[in-house]
C-alpha cells in the first residue's frame, strides 16, 4: 500500500480541495439526536500565510461555492432511500444546521504548511460549554498526497494544542492520513448513524462500526489495545483475542480486518 508524497513546492491549494475538506469536516462533526442530526455550520479555515495572501481576493467566491456544495450534500443526506432499500422500522433522521447559513472564516497561520488546510468547526455561532468541535487537517493532498485528520479541537487561542501522545498513519478510501492521539481512549472503526468513532475509517464493511479500542494509561503512559470486531485485529502479525486487552508496543503495525494497516507510534 503505497503513499504518494509531493514536495511542498509542488503543492497547490485549490478551491475544490478547500470545499471538499469543508464537506468532510461537516460530516465528521455530526451530532446525533433521536430524530435529528445536527451538522457543523461555523468553520474556521487556517491557511499558510502565503496561500492566504494568494487566495485573499477570492474568498467570497470560495464561500459562495462552499455554501452551494454544503447545501447539496445536506440535500443528499436527506434524500429518501432508493425504492426497496429502506429498512423496515428504521427511522430516517433529518440532517440540518443550527445556523441560518454556513459561516466560513479564512485565517492565516504560519504553522500550517504551504499547500495544506486546517479546518475547525462548531455546531452553531455560540459554542456550547463542554462541546469540543471537530478539527480536520489536510496535508498536501493533490489529490493523494500525505493527509492528516484529527477529531480534537484546538482552543480559541492560537496553537494552544492538546499534548500529542502518539500518531497513527494509515490509508483508507479517502487517502493517506495521520491521526494525532491526544486523549486516553480512542475508538476506531467505520462508525455509523448511532456510532461515533474517534478515528473514523472510510472503507468497506469488512471493518466493523467499532473495530478496536486503543487505551492509554495516564499513570504509566503505556498503551493497550482491544479487538471489538467481527473480522479481527492484528498487532505485528499476531491476531488479538476479541474483547481481551493487550499491551500495544510503542511502535506497531495494526491490521484492521485485513483491509487497512494502521502504523502506530507513541511519542515517548
Amino acid at each position: 500500500m503505497g503513499i504518494q508524497k509531493h514536495a511542498l513546492a509542488e503543492a497547490k491549494l485549490g478551491g475544490n480541495i478547500i470545499v471538499g475538506e469543508l464537506i468532510r469536516n461537516m460530516e465528521l462533526g455530526r451530532f446525533e439526536m433521536t430524530y435529528t442530526v445536527l451538522l457543523p455550520c461555523v468553520f474556521t479555515v487556517y491557511l499558510n500565510p502565503s496561500d492566504h495572501a494568494t487566495l485573499s481576493g477570492i474568498f467570497n467566491f470560495i464561500l459562495e461555492d462552499a455554501r452551494k456544495a454544503l447545501r447539496a450534500r445536506v440535500a443528499e443526506l436527506n434524500a429518501p432511500p432508493l425504492l426497496g432499500l429502506a429498512r423496515r422500522g428504521k427511522r430516517s433522521k433529518e440532517y440540518k444546521i443550527a445556523c441560518r447559513d454556513w459561516d466560513v472564516e479564512f485565517l492565516p497561520d504560519a504553522e500550517v504548511p504551504a499547500g495544506d488546510v486546517e479546518i475547525h468547526s462548531e455546531l452553531n455561532e455560540a459554542v456550547q460549554p463542554g462541546y469540543r468541535g471537530t478539527k480536520t487537517t489536510l496535508m498536501g493532498r493533490e489529490p493523494s498526497a500525505t493527509a492528516q485528520r484529527s477529531t480534537t479541537r484546538r482552543s480559541s487561542s492560537p496553537r494552544a494544542a492538546d499534548p500529542v501522545f502518539a500518531e497513527i498513519r494509515y490509508q483508507d478510501d479517502s487517502g493517506p492520513q495521520v491521526y494525532l492521539v491526544t486523549q486516553n481512549k480512542i475508538r476506531v472503526g467505520r462508525g455509523g448513524d448511532d456510532t461515533a468513532m474517534d478515528l473514523a475509517l472510510y472503507t468497506t464493511d469488512e471493518v466493523s462500526r467499532e473495530h478496536l479500542v486503543i487505551r492509554r494509561d495516564p499513570g504509566t503512559g503505556l498503551f493497550f489495545i482491544a479487538d471489538a470486531s467481527t473480522n479481527g485485529t492484528w498487532v505485528n502479525g499476531k491476531r488479538l483475542r476479541k474483547g481481551a486487552e493487550d499491551l500495544l508496543p510503542n511502535r506497531a503495525e495494526i491490521g484492521v480486518g485485513e483491509v487497512i494497516n494502521l502504523l502506530f507510534e507513541a511519542r515517548v
